[in-house]
């Protein structure tokens, strides 16, 4: 119904009264820090310029045209049409593909603008292709020189044992004389100051400097989520020109070093695939970040920091910022430098092909080039790639290209991501790792042209992998990959998500609005079909709590998937088995959502964490002991990303469904868990383990285990299915109650069951806030969950919304 807004054009304007003498200033200037997209700025009818890139700044020189009081407008003109104006120009060849999906109900050539891609729709999101002013814009008067862009980046010297920053600083100086003048960096924790003479030339440029860290200080580097501080450090750079005009610049220094390691195996082929940290390899841990909304000026400071603290909180420490969406505000590369979460940082190119003409490669430098300078700052930024998938697009030949044709979509692929991206980032930043996209061979791919043969080979890069089909709970469908990057399942978001957008002939899993919601082929049909792996379908005669129990079954699969993908990622980091293995990260698709929608985040549009984000905290957890079986084996790996080794006592317990009694409890003692690996430290044949628990069936038991230290250390407690759930013998409905108690700024709900209970949720509808725990299998009598409010709220209103829901409840 909205769709007409995309096709018109609009136009912003207002008038305003200059707030300063014009006549005292030798340069004034018009800044906007980012238009979407196309349009034509003008200032007292007089046209400034245009825009067409939304990931670029524009700034006008409005010196000679500003008057007391302005009229400015921005026309647009609808990116829409212009895209569709941009691919009938192109004429000499067309350039894939030309439209999404009909399921997106999209708009056509995306590809063909520079604007956020999934603007023009995607599987997981709505088409509201956006006209608008979406960051700041200011007027900046100056005289003799001015600062642009400021940037450090640290740097380890290994043979001096020391290290250094190297700052960097934009000018535009005015005046037709070069100015000279004195820099002074001061870092007073690190004892370190240091002054330099500079030369500033006419016209805009940069200078260069290298400060050298003291040497008799201690400097603490950053470190990621989980493996130690994220220490910054304040600096003052302080800038005295002979002209008169000082600035004073405050920042905050962070040190730490990247290194993206691809060598030989011992006993496979290939090449390795991860990330070492101030030297220190570090096994990433997260998921890949889309936008967070379809209108830019709706994501505050609030939604950045609830949605990256969530993820710290799971026991993340890398987001994937994909190449499909935008460059993120400064503010979510700050909160991410405040809590120690990595980033990869894709450039803004997915799932397509792309134009190489002159224009539009001019258009893609400035674009990179200030990217680079605007966030290379950040310490948790630790990898520039140059696209989402286009590698494996003309790989896999995904737009049917003619074999003959090939020739020329790959020269503009290396004249785009290697020839011009790849350029520019390496001439800007020489302190992390690039890569031409996602998946990779890495290094291989680099070899074999910037395009390999097969960019999912386990052996090289990273991968991508989505199999809806086959049954998730068996690991043997997944890939034993070096870097798994992208992977996952779909759900759906909670009732009360949803409620807030639909109305009551749309709560039924059939409807209209469910299928309109929905932008991946036959998606809800896999959910189900996924589902019925293991579990009984709802049944129920009342369709809102059918609605409801499907909801909650594809929550409890999805959590379930990606619970077995991501254990047997981390379980595989310290083996190589037929060659295959020593994988090293694992990032599930995807954490969040653009709308309420079904789709494969782990936490929902405002923020709701689903089951799977819950269960995230447990099979990302720094100790973890991970069980699978093969061939009738039950083995079981103790996991870590603690930096030493633990000598911990495994407890492997078996109940009957019908029992909160356990029928049999082993405990293990001395079991070493090594530093940063995963080791087994278990076997047994399922046999063997029946016989040991009298009385227990594949169908009739269940295991629960968990590592126990010394201190106070110890894992969550894990299980494993010895059947489907729908095949479960003596499970029984379970008699629940919950009481609410408030404790300072959390509230307590201590919940009680008559029976063992799989898979118990608990919600409390629209209350902004997450659990401790959710989604659990209740073995015991009496659990304690604590609950964090993100907003004031009561016991009474807990005690209101709350619903308990159990998988003995789906009938």
């Amino acid at each position: 119904m909205y769709r007409w807004i995309s096709l018109d054009n609009w136009t912003y304007s207002r008038t305003f009264k200059t707030p300063f003498d014009d006549r005292k200033w030798q340069k004034v200037k018009l800044v906007f820090e980012g238009v979407d997209t196309v349009a034509q700025i003008l200032i007292n009818n007089i046209t400034l310029g245009r825009t067409d890139n939304m990931f670029n700044r524009y700034s006008f020189d409005i010196t000679s045209v500003i008057k007391e009081v302005n009229f400015v407008e921005v026309r647009f003109l609808s990116a829409v049409s212009y895209a569709a104006e941009q691919s009938r120009c192109h004429k000499a060849y067309s350039i894939p593909p030309a439209c999404p999906p009909p399921v997106q109900k999209g708009e056509c050539h995306a590809n063909f603008i520079r604007k956020e891609q999934c603007s023009f729709s995607w599987d997981w999101g709505p088409s509201f292709p956006t006209q608008g002013i979406w960051k700041d814009v200011r007027i900046e008067a100056y005289n003799h020189y001015h600062l642009i862009y400021f940037s450090l980046t640290s740097f380890f010297e290994k043979s001096a044992q020391q290290w250094s920053l190297e700052i960097e600083s934009i000018f535009d100086v005015v005046s037709s004389k070069p100015i000279a003048g004195l820099v002074t960096v001061n870092i007073p924790k690190l004892q370190t100051q240091q002054t330099f003479s500079v030369k500033l030339q006419p016209g805009e440029g940069s200078i260069v400097l290298l400060v050298n860290i003291n040497k008799s200080s201690t400097v603490e580097a950053w470190w990621p989520n989980g493996h130690g501080k994220q220490t910054g450090y304040n600096m003052t750079t302080t800038f005295i020109m002979e002209a008169g005009y000082q600035i004073e610049k405050s920042s905050k220094a962070y040190f730490r070093t990247v290194e993206l390691v691809q060598e030989p195996i011992p006993g496979s082929p290939g090449l390795s695939f991860y990330f070492r940290i101030n030297g220190r390899p570090i096994f990433i841990k997260g998921s890949n970040w889309i936008p967070a909304d379809s209108f830019q000026d709706r994501v505050t400071y609030d939604t950045l920091w609830l949605l990256l603290k969530s993820a710290a909180d799971a026991n993340m420490n890398t987001l994937r910022v994909w190449g499909g969406g935008v460059y993120e505000q400064d503010e979510f590369y700050d909160i991410c430098d405040e809590i120690g979460i990595m980033i990869w940082q894709d450039f803004m190119f997915a799932c397509a092909l792309y134009p190489t003409d002159q224009y539009y490669l001019e258009s893609v430098r400035a674009e990179v080039s200030h990217q680079v300078r605007r966030l290379k700052s950040h310490p948790s930024i630790i990898l520039w790639s140059g696209n989402n998938e286009n590698e494996a697009a003309i790989a896999s030949n995904w737009f049917s290209i003619p074999y003959a044709d090939r020739e020329v979509y790959i020269k503009d692929y290396v004249m785009l991501y290697v020839k011009n991206i790849r350029e520019i980032v390496l001439t800007e930043d020489k302190s992390r790792p690039f890569i031409a996209s996602s998946p990779t061979n890495g290094l291989e791919s680099v070899k074999e042209g910037w395009l390999s043969q097969n960019p999912y080979d386990t052996h090289y890069g990273d991968t991508h992998f989505y199999d809806y089909s086959s049954d998730c709970w068996n690991w043997t469908v997944y890939p034993k990959t070096r870097f798994a990057s992208e992977y996952g399942f779909q759900s759906w978001p909670s009732f009360s998500t949803i409620e807030k957008v639909s109305s009551t002939e749309d709560w039924s899993y059939t409807s209209n609005f469910s299928l309109h919601r929905q932008h991946h082929e036959n998606g809800n049909d896999q959910m189900l079909q996924q589902i019925g792996h293991h579990f009984k379908l709802p049944q129920s005669t009342d369709t809102i709590k059918k609605f409801k129990d499907t909801i909650y079954l594809t929550q409890v699969m999805q959590a379930q998937c990606i619970k077995t993908e991501t254990e047997f990622y981390r379980f595989s980091q310290s083996e190589i088995i037929k060659g295959e293995g020593h994988t090293m990260g694992a990032l599930y698709w995807q954490l969040n959502d653009i709308w309420q929608a079904p789709s494969w985040a782990s936490l929902e549009y405002g923020g709701k964490w689903k089951l799977l984000h819950y269960f995230a905290q447990n099979f990302f957890a720094p100790l973890l002991p991970v069980a699978y079986e093969d061939k009738g084996v039950l083995y079981i790996y103790g996991v870590s990303d603690l930096h030493v080794d633990h000598k911990l006592t495994l407890r492997v317990v078996v109940h009957t469904w019908s029992s909160l009694e356990p029928v049999c409890t082993l405990a293990k003692e001395g079991v070493t868990v090594k530093a940063q690996s995963a080791v087994p430290i278990y076997k047994e044949s399922i046999d063997d383990l029946l016989e040991r628990c009298r009385n227990c069936t594949r169908k009739s038991c269940v295991i629960t285990f968990c590592l126990v230290g010394e201190g106070g250390l110890q894992s969550p407690t894990n299980h494993h299915f010895l059947s489907s759930l729908k095949d479960a013998e003596g499970l029984e409905k379970s008699h629940f109650s919950a009481s609410v108690s408030q404790q300072d700024d959390t509230y307590i709900f201590v919940l009680q069951t008559t029976a063992i209970a799989p898979f118990v949720s608990l919600d409390v509808g629209s209350i902004k806030g997450r659990f401790s725990d959710n989604g659990f299998l209740m073995t015991e009598q009496k659990k304690v969950v604590v609950f964090y409010p993100w907003e004031p709220t009561s016991v009474e209103e807990l005690e209101k919304s709350l619903t308990l829901t159990s998988l003995v409840d789906v009938v």
